[in-house]
């Protein structure tokens, strides 16, 4: 049976959340930490750490910089993806630039995004298959 989280990645974690990008900093400050749904940063989940994970939305938000875009960026995410999605999660993946430049259109994704899957399946209050 697989652990539910790595515990050797907590501090790595911890690390990441004292020392977010600028567009993680934009993202969670002026948005994610008041939104009405709770959202954890630099989360971890199995072996992966999310930039952004609500349980309560089944969402993990990744903000990607341009090394994403390369092939081996690709590859990567892609793999990571289909093991996320295994849980019953949805990864939702933004350009940092569009934090930088399409902020209120991010947000309004986002909001749009959770109340469209909260209107369409209710949420037991104590999840279903949480990874961690």
């Amino acid at each position: 049976m697989e652990r539910k989280y790595n515990k050797t990645l907590i501090s790595n974690a911890q690390s990441l959340r004292r020392n977010m990008t600028k567009e993680e900093r934009h993202l969670w400050f002026d948005f994610l930490r008041s939104y009405p749904i709770k959202f954890r940063r630099q989360a971890v989940i199995n072996k992966y750490i999310a930039d952004f994970y609500s349980p309560q939305a089944k969402l993990i938000i990744e903000l990607d910089g341009s090394q994403h875009y390369e092939e081996k960026g690709i590859k990567n995410d892609k793999i990571r993806t289909e093991f996320l999605e295994k849980y019953g999660l949805t990864v939702i993946r933004i350009p940092n630039n569009w934090i930088n430049k399409q902020f209120k259109e991010v947000c309004d994704y986002i909001d749009n995004y959770i109340k469209q899957i909260n209107e369409q399946s209710p949420q037991s209050p104590y999840g279903d298959s949480s990874p961690c």
